[in-house]
């Protein structure tokens, strides 16, 4: 069988990851439009729905990377190292904005950061021999757990999970789902984990705070985090990370669900009936989402089993939409600059989350108030971007929108010169 590239799946790669980019980096994290925040606690924005939409585009994408499902050796190590190197540039992202170089301070040391980061991005995401990257990958990872745990100051309080550490966790188990069971024994397990964590959430007391409940810091998966994970979570402050150990359980089923649409997608059937099955499929599991939402809330943070099933849902709505337009109307129009985003990923994600962090070291005297110092990328957006604008609002959106349209030009360079980043 040979491998489908699918237009509308490339697409919907692209409009998450443009989303994401959006949301990641408004010009004023004070003044930022509802809907591209984060829900509170529950709830559900369009902006809950990038990271669960990832898990299960990337879901979708193993079988149609794998239609013949040889498992062997070589497969299983493909898995791993590519696995792992997504793990790992997830961490380094935790890590840049803490290394230390020979007491170096201010510009040079961003320099000394950025070269690192060139390194460790080459090296993860450069082509090499199966063994290179073995070699390299486990010795990131090893690098990493060594400064997080040896109580090296600058590093003790590092943040270990992660975005990217999470996809890898998922990619590495559904693929190997994939290539060894059937639909069936599939289906079985993503019903299990859903069952399983909404029992172990709602039933198991949390130690030290009595009964099994939902609330912020006091909840099971908080506890888990605390006690596995304490002084490498999200903020120091906090006692739970929201791509924590516990939660990461469920979302393995955003994968699997991806993985049974790609199967879909793989049959010997029409266009249209796959458009038709899809989009059944994803109605169903909106409603059942929203049905278990009542006694298990939508919920980011703790990746609740409803939060599953929806977001999958819209998912595969979205989905079946975009491959009926696109793939069987034939009808790509107007798709191209969300294609060039979707074939080019990882590049945006790794660079994404450096040079925001590089912007901000480098600083200066502010020439309009000579009293302070004020860095780089603040200056951009309040003396760039936010005087053309009367709503704090939509300035805030027009310095992410900024953004996105450099990356445009820079990923159609790429796209043009067919330069893709893969781990």
């Amino acid at each position: 069988m040979t491998r489908e590239r699918l237009i509308s799946l490339d697409v919907f790669r692209g409009l998450t990851i443009l989303l994401m980019t959006i949301v990641n980096n408004p010009g004023d994290w004070g003044n930022v439009f509802p809907p591209l925040l984060h829900a509170e606690w529950n709830g559900c924005t369009p902006t809950d729905l990038v990271f669960p939409f990832f898990i299960f585009i990337m879901g979708v994408a193993v079988p149609l990377a794998m239609p013949d499902k040889t498992y062997d050796s070589t497969t299983f190590n493909k898995i791993l190292v590519r696995s792992l190197r997504m793990f790992c540039l997830g961490i380094f992202f935790n890590f840049f904005g803490k290394i230390q170089l020979f007491g170096l301070d201010g510009i040079p040391l961003l320099i000394g950061r950025l070269a690192i980061t060139i390194a460790v991005g080459y090296a993860l995401m450069g082509s090499f021999s199966s063994k290179i990257k073995n070699i390299l990958a486990f010795s990131i990872l090893f690098i990493y757990l060594f400064l997080a745990y040896s109580g090296i100051e600058a590093y003790h309080d590092v943040r270990l999970p992660g975005v990217l550490q999470r996809i890898a966790i998922v990619y590495f188990v559904v693929s190997l789902l994939y290539l060894k069971t059937s639909q069936k024994t599939q289906i079985i397990t993503g019903v299990i984990l859903l069952l399983g964590y909404w029992a172990i959430m709602t039933l198991i007391p949390v130690p030290g705070f009595g009964a099994a409940n939902l609330e912020k810091g006091t909840n099971l998966a908080s506890w888990v985090d605390s006690i596995l994970l304490k002084g490498h979570m999200y903020h120091e402050t906090v006692t739970w990370d929201p791509e924590g150990i516990l939660s990461t359980i469920p979302s393995i089923v955003n994968g699997i669900i991806g993985l049974l649409i790609g199967q879909l997608l793989l049959r010997e059937i029409t266009k249209t009936q796959k458009a038709q099955k899809i989009v059944i499929a994803g109605v169903v599991l909106i409603v059942v989402g929203l049905l278990w939402n009542i006694v298990f809330p939508l919920n980011k943070s703790l990746w609740t089993s409803s939060y599953v099933l929806f977001t999958t849902g819209l998912a595969t709505t979205f989905l079946a939409v975009l491959y009926y337009v696109i793939d069987i109307a034939d009808y790509k129009k107007g798709f191209k600059p969300f294609l060039i985003w979707g074939v080019n990923p990882m590049i945006v994600f790794f660079s994404s989350q450096i040079i925001p962090q590089a912007l901000v070291m480098i600083e200066f005297q502010n020439p309009h108030n000579t009293s302070e110092k004020i860095n780089l990328l603040n200056y951009l957006y309040r003396f760039g971007i936010a005087p053309f604008f009367s709503n704090p609002m939509a300035a805030s959106l027009a310095g992410a929108l900024v953004y996105v349209c450099i990356w445009t030009i820079i990923l159609w360079i790429f796209y043009r010169n067919k330069l893709i980043f893969k781990v």
